[in-house]
């Protein structure tokens, strides 16, 4: 059995703790974090603590926290023997100063009250030392079938690549619902074309599934949208991502 401390209170933090807590082969043994009302909800799972020095001992270390604060966090590790492992996508491994140190980066976007299936999720690892990759790997495939070696540079410019195909179409869903409402048009009209259009890549290509006027080199239709927005920045992303489709498209035409 591996044992398991989180250190972090957030999204990612409560998702790995129901995971953890209903898998055999691991035992959450504690959760640390600075905010006493953010640990009540995991004192239900496991034992917390908000003291660095009662952090208790345990196989892995995984640190949940925000980038800007997982060097200040893996601090409180040094005298640990356990390996201590990052979850973030744009984080160097550097970063921790622990002897036995690695990435457990699970590639999901994480919403606290939304559940997900911890065995569809990607988990990429990274560590220099066979021996903690083993634990780390061990870990991972207790709660995942679909665990990958990535180094550093690799989960860098995948996390580049997640925000462009999570975080910034999310935003554009955004942009669509707030049109929805100005004109008291019902935005679960878009849900089935949202749907569709994500289903889509699950046989075709992002380039093969474009569609819409800018694949077409519609101009009139373009010109038509532009009229109807009122908002400078929804103008300027229409423009600038239309250019982007039409350039990438145009010889096609």
């Amino acid at each position: 059995m591996i044992s398991v401390v989180i250190l972090g209170t957030g999204n990612l933090a409560q998702h790995l703790c129901q995971t953890f807590s209903k898998t055999d082969s691991i035992q959450l043994i504690q959760v640390y974090g600075r905010n006493q009302g953010n640990l009540r909800w995991f004192s239900s799972y496991t034992e917390v603590c908000s003291e660095p020095k009662d952090i208790a001992k345990a196989d892995v270390y995984l640190i949940a926290v925000s980038d800007q604060a997982i060097e200040e966090v893996s601090h409180h590790l040094l005298d640990k023997n356990g390996v201590v492992a990052h979850t973030s996508g744009a984080t160097p491994i550097n970063v921790l100063s622990a002897k036995n140190r690695g990435v457990f980066y699970p590639l999901q976007t994480f919403t606290k009250g939304k559940s997900v299936d911890f065995d569809s999720i990607p988990i990429c690892l990274e560590s220099q030392s066979e021996e903690s990759l083993g634990v780390l790997q061990d870990l991972a495939q207790a709660i995942s079938s679909k665990v990958h070696l990535i180094d550093t540079e690799q989960r860098r410019q995948l996390h580049l690549a997640a925000v462009f195909a999570n975080n910034f179409t999310n935003y554009l869903y955004g942009i669509g619902e707030a049109i929805c409402h100005r004109n008291k048009i019902s935005f679960d009209l878009l849900k089935p074309l949202i749907q569709e259009t994500s289903n889509k890549i699950t046989s075709l290509t992002p380039k093969e599934a474009q569609t819409g006027p800018a694949r077409r080199g519609d101009e009139k239709s373009m010109n038509q949208h532009l009229s109807l927005i009122s908002d400078p920045s929804e103008q300027e992303i229409y423009r600038l991502l239309s250019k982007a489709i039409k350039t990438k498209y145009e010889k096609e035409l």
